[in-house]
Parts: C-alpha cells; sequence; structure tokens
C-alpha cells in the first residue's frame, strides 16, 4: 500500500467525514473533498463557520472516506489521521475558483472569508468488516 492507493481512493469517493473538537465535545461532518494527491487532502471552507473556528484551535483531525460496496457489510473505509494546514496561496485560490465555480458565488477572488486546508502529515489506513477487530494492526501509510 502505498499514498497512490490512498489518494485514488479518497478522490473516487471524495465525501469526507471530518471529526474536529470544540471544548471537549467532538464534532463531525460531511466535506466535498477538493482533491488528493502526493501533497495532502485538499478542502476548503468558509473562514467564519464553527468548523474553521475549532481547525484553528486544534488542527489535528480524522477524516473518513468511506465506499459502501454492495450495502451488504462489503464496504471499506479510509480512515486518515493528520494535522490541518491552512493555505494563504493566490493561485491555489484561483484554481479553486476555477474548478468549483460555485465557490465564486459564495466568496469573491482575495475574500478573507475562504479557508483553503489540506491535511499534509499524518497516516491513513484501511478498514473492512474482515479486519473489524484488528484495527490497530492494519498498515498505514505514512505521509
Amino acid at each position: 500500500m502505498d499514498i497512490m492507493e490512498v489518494t485514488g481512493f479518497a478522490n473516487a469517493n471524495p465525501v469526507a467525514f471530518i471529526a474536529t473538537v470544540d471544548g471537549d465535545q467532538p464534532r463531525v461532518r460531511a466535506f466535498a473533498m477538493w482533491y488528493a494527491d502526493e501533497t495532502g487532502f485538499y478542502f476548503h471552507t468558509g473562514s467564519t463557520k464553527d468548523v474553521c473556528q475549532q481547525l484553528r484551535a486544534n488542527p489535528k483531525v480524522e477524516l473518513c472516506f468511506f465506499d459502501p460496496g454492495d450495502g451488504q457489510g462489503a464496504g471499506r473505509q479510509l480512515r486518515v489521521e493528520g494535522t490541518v494546514e491552512f493555505l494563504e496561496d493566490p493561485a491555489l485560490a484561483g484554481r479553486l475558483y476555477e474548478e468549483r465555480p460555485w465557490v465564486r458565488a459564495i466568496t469573491a477572488e482575495g475574500d478573507t472569508r475562504l479557508a483553503i486546508f489540506r491535511v499534509a502529515h499524518g497516516a491513513a489506513w484501511f478498514w473492512t468488516m474482515a479486519v473489524n477487530l484488528h484495527e490497530r494492526e492494519q498498515e498505514r501509510v505514512r505521509f
């Protein structure tokens, strides 16, 4: 297993559940991941949203991507733990507006309400029911 298998799975199943912490309360929500490659898992959100404030206060996250398979217990999930990095890169923001034009309806280029972030360092592993009782033993890909 390598980072290409991990990012390939994430790109094929781009709805990611992101777990954060709000004080001592865990929070989880679904995100439409922008893309993943060997440099990390890329997302964007509004800088005024609670999730952004939670990520800035504690950048440690866990992501979960899921392929339900046949829906009868044959699903596979990718879990990713790591640390969020916020990116202030006008070229990257321009790429986001080009690839996701609907973001332009929410924010304009240079708008401080847009927050782009990635998880660039951490570990990723796959889980299925076949390894249900052996999760800690699963091979991790460090990135």
